[in-house]
């Protein structure tokens, strides 16, 4: 018995590839980028439709199983977290509904970013539970990450899943704890396609490898990020804002790097702090306050250590300034880890997993520290498990579709025992 599925936001895929690896029929697809159109065409020899915004649900044909990965950036923590006030992507879960409304699938499966549920208080979420429960679904949620189906990729993602059935329940798979997973297992020897490191991202990561090396290995390095700009900073950060903080207590502060603000007038102490101090429009959340002192607090008792290091990182761009050390544990060596350049900062992971595939730019492609080079489009297609597709977009659009994407073991994994329990429900009626 096969089951037909639509594709929704389809990107390059993913939840074809899973849905038909278990016996779909994709029978309507949508994608807006005429470039991803032709490439899942190609793949799959079904050209999507355009705009979900501009597509009437009747002509979207009936169908067993709704899948869209919606856009997750008006809920991402990396975003503005606009939420369902994006003029754009806010607004378009209602076109998936109203195709629910009209088709009534046997099941709804969404994807999104692992915040989906706590944005807006959780108020974003139960908007999406409570349209569909209107509906008559019923509706749950799982978060996973393909590490835990044996995938070497860190990418926690919101699964939510609604279907008409047996009240109150629907057979999640269960994830494996302390699979060992590498990298390694996804990646080509030396592959000639790959992009070397520029020179300043190479000397960015050899003044990082000076600040490791300046601590003794008995010294626990901090598990928070690293922002070498608060070192030597006081610049006041308990205001609602620094435009609030009265322009005497700023002129008796330091910014970045301990500079001076005395005699300064505001446009130029906007400037002078760490870009992470220049909102305008609200107080300093508290991860942000926790993570400012922290820092000073970590300078101030090692700053005879730092103060000779300090100079050389002062040179490089802002995001540059900041380490995320995710290595606790293993030698202090760059060139052992899977480094990622992120507005966040400098990443440093373990070889295990990769991190998180974003819609990235050329310079967030992950990092080999031992090869000195990025990962290629292919190997990253593989930590999508996206292994067998055939075609993928050119250069940088390629990164940046898998950024995207929906990982094709989890959501298979997530169909499969719905499949089973659907085939077996056809059986007994024959």
């Amino acid at each position: 018995m096969s089951f037909t599925f639509v594709d929704l936001f389809a990107g390059l895929g993913g939840f074809h590839m899973a849905a038909s690896s278990l016996g779909g029929r994709c029978v309507f697809a949508c994608e807006i980028n005429p470039c991803l159109q032709e490439v899942y065409q190609n793949n799959f020899g079904l050209k999507p439709a355009g705009d979900i915004r501009t597509i009437e649900p009747t002509k979207v044909p009936e169908h067993d199983l709704l899948c869209a990965g919606f856009p997750c950036q008006p809920f991402s923590k990396a975003g503005d977290q606009m939420g369902w006030d994006d003029p754009v992507r806010g607004t378009v879960f209602w076109n998936i509904i109203e195709i629910i409304r009209l088709r009534r699938p046997k099941m709804v499966l969404l994807e999104n970013v692992a915040h989906f549920v706590r944005h807006d208080s959780g108020n974003t979420y139960n908007k999406v539970r409570t349209s569909l429960e209107s509906l008559g679904y019923v509706v749950d949620y799982k978060q996973f990450s393909p590490h835990q189906f044996g995938v070497p990729q860190i990418r926690e993602r919101i699964y939510m899943v609604g279907h008409l059935g047996i009240a109150d329940y629907f057979p999640w798979p269960q994830p494996s704890q302390g699979l060992d997973v590498s990298i390694r297992s996804v990646l080509d020897e030396n592959p000639v396609e790959a992009t070397p490191l520029s020179d300043q991202v190479e000397q960015c990561l050899r003044v990082w490898q000076e600040f490791l090396d300046i601590f003794p290995e008995n010294l626990k390095l901090p598990s928070f990020p690293i922002w070498s700009m608060e070192f030597g900073a006081t610049y006041p950060y308990r205001f609602d804002s620094l435009c609030r903080a009265p322009l005497d207590v700023l002129h008796a502060s330091c910014g970045s790097f301990g500079a001076s603000l005395r005699g300064l007038p505001r446009p130029q102490i906007y400037a002078a702090v760490p870009s992470h101090a220049r909102e305008m429009r609200r107080a300093f959340p508290q991860w942000k306050q926790d993570f400012i002192r922290q820092n000073r607090a970590f300078y101030e008792e090692h700053r005879a250590r730092i103060d000779q290091w300090l100079p050389k990182i002062r040179r490089f761009p802002s995001s540059l300034q900041k380490l995320e050390w995710n290595c606790q544990g293993e030698e202090r060596n760059i060139s052992h880890c899977v480094i990622q350049f992120r507005a966040s900062g400098v990443r440093l992971k373990r070889a295990t997993t990769a991190p998180s595939l974003v819609a990235m730019t050329t310079t967030q492609v992950p990092i080999i520290g031992w090869e000195k080079r990025y990962m290629t489009a292919r190997e990253c297609a593989r930590l999508q498990s996206m292994d067998s597709i055939t075609h993928l977009p050119i250069g940088i659009a390629a990164y940046k579709a898998l950024g995207n994407a929906v990982n094709v073991t989890v959501v298979r994994q997530i169909l499969a025992p719905w499949v089973t329990r659907l085939r077996k429900k056809f059986r007994n009626r024959v």
